[in-house]
């Protein structure tokens, strides 16, 4: 039976992680101590979980299970993996990997532990029960063993973290020699009149959808926002290649809103 799991100690996350007094990140388009986003982040998700799955289909009009599936397509998985998702929230991508490698065991990591209820609550988490383990936990300072996993994927999370550098040191540093970076997030159009319109329909749209539906503008407005503060793809191709990574390539889906990154450790 998976359990959920506490991801880390206060103690390991700073050591990890120090944080001067004076830095700053952003939180969608403010300017935010770095001691405060996670806290911030955290807030957004676990306000959303509820809607989460929900939205996800009002947002993209159902794409986001598309893309999930071309990314299984490009990742491949294989019997007998380990899959760590990290920010895996509700399973989605977890669930998608298991039902194509028999014998694989996930591992779902995610800040938000309602988001971790509200993806042991669906109905495949009960039939995998046996091969997943839901855990607490910081993408910055992840709780394993380096040279633990076969596969780490990161969908639609890695703009919320704080450091997105740290992030991708961790991920290079529990991958196995031979294991696989694969990363899902929203991207830039290529096209300035597409990304014009694409813009209207997020900063109009998808607030108001999120107060409709889950009665929570600000945290819809936050997650548009934090798109246009994502590195383009080729920054974010640069930023995986300086964490280590070798092969690094991306594929843009339904024409740049999305894209997909993948990396190896060798």
């Amino acid at each position: 039976m998976a359990l959920y799991k506490e991801g880390r100690t206060q103690e390991r996350q700073a050591r990890m992680n120090p944080m001067t007094d004076d830095s700053t990140t952003h939180f969608g388009f403010q300017t935010v101590p770095e001691a405060e986003k996670a806290g911030m982040v955290h807030g957004v998700f676990t306000r959303v979980a509820s809607r989460y799955d929900v939205m996800n289909d009002l947002m993209s009009g159902g794409m986001h299970r598309l893309w999930k599936d071309a990314m299984m397509d490009w990742l491949a998985p294989r019997p007998g993996q380990k899959l760590l998702d990290v920010a895996g929230g509700t399973g989605d991508v977890s669930f998608r990997f298991l039902n194509r490698a028999p014998g694989a065991a996930a591992t779902v990591l995610d800040m938000t532990e309602s988001m971790l209820i509200s993806g042991r609550q669906r109905a495949e988490a009960e039939r995998m029960a046996d091969r997943l383990d839901w855990v607490v936990g910081d993408a910055m300072a992840l709780p394993f063993a380096a040279n633990s996993f076969d596969v780490y994927t990161i969908s639609f999370g890695i703009r919320n973290v704080t450091r997105i550098g740290d992030a991708l040191a961790e991920a290079y540093r529990v991958l196995r020699p031979g294991g696989r970076l694969m990363v899902l997030e929203f991207s830039q159009i290529p096209n300035d009149l597409m990304q014009w319109v694409y813009d209207r329909y997020s900063f109009n749209v998808i607030p108001a959808m999120g107060q409709a539906v889950a009665n929570d503008r600000d945290s819809y407005q936050y997650l548009v926002e934090s798109i246009r503060k994502f590195p383009d793809q080729e920054t974010f191709a640069a930023m995986i290649r300086k964490a280590g990574f070798a092969q690094v390539k991306y594929r843009n889906l339904t024409m740049g809103i999305a894209a997909l990154h993948s990396g190896w450790k060798v």
